[in-house]
């Protein structure tokens, strides 16, 4: 499938199609650069990157930069592509623009409502409506002027209004009260004023915010950045870390209030399919949106881009159905207790523009970074300003396949595709072999695996599962470590 960055998608897994992911993608403002926005676009292809080096390259010239151009799409639930690899552990990039649009972000300016069939849609909703309150007013009145023959006004007055409601903990409108003041909408812009809009939440009282590297990626050299709180009140900020691979990043605000209200964060282990979901965001740069839906999946392996068709990143996602447009990007997934459970960063759309802006918009299928992944990578952002990502030390195939991850015969630029005593090496992987299940995760390809490692620290003991010459085998290995996403 493919998503927007919201980015491309990786191939679906063996007992459901895989999700294409379009990083729902900032929006630029007007007067930006169209590529600032996602492209709604094809699943990746065959280019690899090399796992333990994290240099993305073409199945015929591989290049040493990281992390690898994301592949080529195709069209949802497969299709044709030409084989790749790339380093597990480390990010492999596709060729072609990516279908999950990276940078959920909405223009700066808001487009203007899109003239034909969505307004008259829009205005039947509102007759329809119309017709059914003034039915049920015409029988309230009727009843009550047969009881009261006094010819006295029929109104009927609530004993409480709006404003005196008692909203419960756990409704959705207790939710949103409580986690609105800590959400921002976030304005990145490059030097050159190119840029969008996307979200992000309170960490810590120290005025750090999480979101999206895509959100923020063209402030990060030298660009403007501004984060906007719901009560009007707006403030310079700077990036202090990002993880391109992770789809991760964290900003600082200067002059940050004193009574900051860091949002609680879940369990993202211990979500179900099933359970309440309320995500909060700027769609289409509309500031302060709350959506609601479920979790309609988990473990699902999504590869998104930046939109740029350079790079890649990898996520074992939470898939939800609360809507999520360009503007959500970097803003949090919530469960029906308020507590955070994930970064909404990608989407599955069609190739369809909506409200005007030519970006593609929710169909029901949303994606999300599990937060315990996310709230490790943004502790080690603050710490060192480097991502610190876990690897296995061998070069995979990239190519869109159901029957798992192949070791390729050779690395990146030339290099061996399995690290000389790297964790791959020591656990017995050799070329050829293909990688089938990590723990209990069914792998059925090489953006699948690193997206599953990724999920994992550096250190982290796992059971491989692989085939070789036709037979199974298992063996233990440890994840190594590698610093920053070059």
């Amino acid at each position: 499938m493919s998503t927007e960055n919201e980015g491309t998608a990786v191939p679906p897994a063996p007992s459901a199609p895989p999700p294409p992911a379009d990083a729902p993608a900032a929006s630029a403002p007007q007067g930006a650069h169209p590529g600032a926005a996602p492209a709604a676009g094809d699943p990746y292809g065959p280019p690899a990157a090399q796992a333990h080096q994290g240099a993305g390259e073409s199945s015929s010239a591989p290049d040493p930069s990281w992390p690898p151009p994301p592949p080529p799409t195709t069209p949802a639930y497969g299709g044709d592509g030409a084989a790749g690899h790339g380093a597990a552990g480390h990010g492999a990039a596709g060729q072609g623009g990516g279908g999950w649009g990276a940078g959920w972000g909405a223009a700066h300016q808001q487009p203007a409502p899109k003239n034909g069939r969505g307004r008259g849609g829009l205005v039947a909703a509102v007759l329809v409506a119309a017709l059914v309150a003034g039915g049920l007013g015409g029988g309230l009145g009727y009843t009550l002027a047969e009881e009261n023959d006094s010819g006295g006004s029929t109104t009927v007055s609530s004993s409480t209004s709006g404003g005196n409601v008692k909203r419960d903990p756990g409704t959705v409108a207790a939710v949103a009260a409580a986690a609105l003041p800590s959400t921002v909408t976030i304005e990145a812009a490059s030097s050159s004023g190119e840029g969008g809009t996307g979200t992000g939440f309170v960490f810590d009282k120290q005025g750090h915010i999480v979101t999206n590297n895509h959100v923020v990626a063209d402030a990060v050299d030298g660009g403007n950045l501004t984060a906007t709180f719901p009560n009007g009140k707006k403030y310079d900020a700077e990036v202090v870390g990002n993880a391109q691979g992770y789809d991760v990043a964290v900003i600082k605000l200067k002059n940050a209030p004193s009574d900051l209200k860091p949002l609680t964060l879940g369990n993202s282990d211990d979500v179900a399919v099933g359970d309440s979901t309320i995500a909060i965001g700027a769609p289409f740069g509309l500031s302060n949106t709350v959506t609601t839906g479920i979790i309609s999946a988990k473990n699902r392996p999504v590869a998104s881009s930046d939109g740029s068709g350079s790079k890649a990143s990898y996520m074992s996602a939470l898939q939800t159905d609360a809507s999520i447009n360009p503007g959500n990007s970097g803003g949090p997934l919530l469960d029906a207790q308020g507590n955070v459970i994930g970064i909404n960063s990608a989407i599955q759309s069609t190739s369809n523009g909506g409200f005007g802006t030519g970006q593609a918009g929710s169909i029901g299928l949303g994606f999300a970074i599990p937060i315990n992944q996310a709230k490790y990578v943004a502790q080690e952002l603050i710490e060192t300003g480097k991502p610190v990502y876990a690897k296995i030390g061998a070069s995979v195939s990239l190519e869109d396949s159901t029957n798992g991850a192949q070791i390729t015969e050779q690395g990146v630029g030339g290099t061996e595709p399995v690290d000389p005593g790297g964790p791959a090496d020591k656990a017995g992987l050799k070329p050829g072999d293909v990688i089938t299940k990590l723990d209990d995760r069914v792998i059925d390809s090489g953006p699948t695996l690193i997206g599953e490692i990724w999920t994992h620290k550096p250190g982290d003991e796992v059971t491989i599962t692989y085939e070789r010459g036709g037979k199974e085998h298992t063996t233990e290995l440890t994840l190594g470590s590698r610093v920053g996403d070059s």
